[in-house]
């Protein structure tokens, strides 16, 4: 088969410039490569079609075609013009992305692809535009939706305008609200990512959360080529240079890999060393941000969004008077991610996602493999990664369980890490998730589509507008 993913604000390269590292990416980057690259290896033709931008600041997404080392004959990124070609953030991109249709549709021509993947809000909308342009079948995979991040920040009807302003949730809500009810199927990582998130009162009328064909659910995997704890020549040259303080600290360390977003809750972990001198005597922090040596000199040189997340953590830091308890690494790829894991579980240390809400993270797994112990938010899907108890699953609202959690796992530390490790690896691997894609996708090929109505304007100011009055 050839098979498309649509993923708009991908930014996808070669060399995985940004895979992580902005705030509009994260873990749905990653997830979207590895599941392409499996499901090519399978043995079926894959594009990820993206934006083409010609950005002297993003000088790795010029050109229109690309690929990843050892796929080059049935992986291809395809990268596409829409909005212009500077970078722009995805809240950004909504007036442009029928743009971006008519240029996928101009890309194939009479050789359209069999099936499309979908992922995010704005890959969902382009892909109801070619079903109805071009008849494409397509699942949608949302990894998180926008009535969530309405709610957790906190929009009311007195900061309705500014919030709509800033993060454009009228057009995220109505663009998923139509891939829900236009998608051959909605993938989801866990049941309870099924259960929560679909089932919010902005999507009622647009999928039925008890509807047994409309949902697959297919976890996520991990790159047991990358995250392992078998040890190559990056953490012999990492030992040398930026794992020095974690091979030589006296205590373990709880390590915390998160890009620069409030929902991460990377401040949850900061106050609960700040509130407990337990665990403070137990361990220290080590945070990993990529691209910074010394936050407290360079925060001033970020982005609006990710100093307004940082900022307050080092206020804390110092406040607190943590400055010797907490320390900082500049993680400069995914491979000296896992040395650094390997580092931290070889001294006994931890990993911790404390985010307000994961629809599935991929972070434990990837540390699991590892060889680290896991503590992770119950709110999400860690609460089904850890089902069998292989995980210590706390309530990121509250510093004082994160460091009873903590301290659990670093009591327990070698026996969490052989289950987790083991949960992992019998569980979660990405052959698996493109087995359940094409497994999906085979049985809606044999299904005969619909002809798709018109896609209508993307508007649902009123919707949110009742939800909120509710409130």
């Amino acid at each position: 088969m050839h098979i498309i993913f649509l993923n708009p604000q991908g930014n996808f390269d070669s060399n995985d410039s940004y895979l992580t590292e902005h705030l509009d990416f994260g873990g749905q980057l990653v997830y979207v490569k590895e599941v392409a690259q499996a499901m090519a290896a399978s043995g079926h033709r894959v594009d990820i079609v993206t934006r083409r931008i010609n950005d002297p600041d993003w000088p790795e997404f010029e050109t229109q075609l690309d690929s990843y080392s050892g796929s080059e004959d049935s992986l291809r990124i395809v990268r596409l013009t829409c909005g212009g070609p500077r970078f722009l953030n995805k809240e950004r991109l909504w007036d442009h992305l029928p743009e971006f249709v008519d240029n996928v549709l101009a890309f194939y021509g009479e050789a359209m692809p069999d099936f499309a993947t979908a992922h995010y809000a704005d890959g969902g909308y382009c892909a109801a535009m070619l079903e109805h342009s071009a008849g494409l079948g397509f699942t949608f995979t949302g990894h998180s939706l926008g009535a969530q991040k309405l709610d957790k920040l906190g929009m009311s009807e007195a900061n309705a305008a500014e919030m709509e302003a800033r993060f454009r949730f009228s057009r995220r809500i109505a663009a998923e609200r139509l891939a829900m009810r236009r998608s051959c199927r909605i993938i989801t990582s866990t049941h309870q990512e099924r259960r929560e998130q679909y089932s919010h009162p902005l999507y009622e009328g647009a999928v039925d959360v008890d509807d047994p064909g409309k949902f697959s659910v297919i976890p996520p995997g991990v790159n047991t080529q990358i995250f392992t704890t078998e040890k190559g020549d990056i953490d012999r040259s990492l030992a040398m240079d930026l794992l020095t303080e974690v091979v030589s600290a006296e205590l373990p360390m709880v390590v915390v890999s998160n890009r620069l977003d409030e929902k991460k809750n990377t401040i949850g972990v900061v106050e609960a060393f700040a509130g407990s001198h337990e665990l403070c005597r137990r361990a220290t922090l080590l945070l990993c941000i990529r691209g910074m040596d010394d936050p407290f000199s360079e925060v001033g040189q970020l982005d609006a969004p990710e100093r307004q997340v940082l900022a307050p953590i080092l206020e804390t830091i110092e406040r607190s008077g943590l400055q010797d308890q907490i320390r900082f690494l500049n993680i400069p790829s995914q491979r000296a991610l896992a040395a650094t894991y390997r580092a931290v579980a070889a001294g006994g240390g931890v990993f911790a996602l404390t985010a307000f809400y994961e629809p599935f993270g991929l972070a434990p797994i990837e540390a699991a493999a590892c060889g680290l112990a896991c503590v992770a938010t119950r709110a999400g899907g860690a609460s089904e990664i850890f089902a069998d108890g292989s995980g210590i699953l706390i309530d990121p609202a509250s510093p004082g369980d994160i460091a009873r959690g903590l301290i659990e796992a670093l009591e327990n530390q070698a026996d969490l890490a052989r289950r987790a490790r083991t949960r992992v690896l019998t569980t979660y691997t990405w052959r698996k998730t493109a087995e359940g894609y094409v497994s999906v996708i085979e049985e809606a090929l044999r299904v005969p589509r619909i002809p798709a109505p018109d896609v209508q304007p993307l508007d649902a100011s009123d919707l949110i507008g009742q939800h909120l009055a509710r409130d």
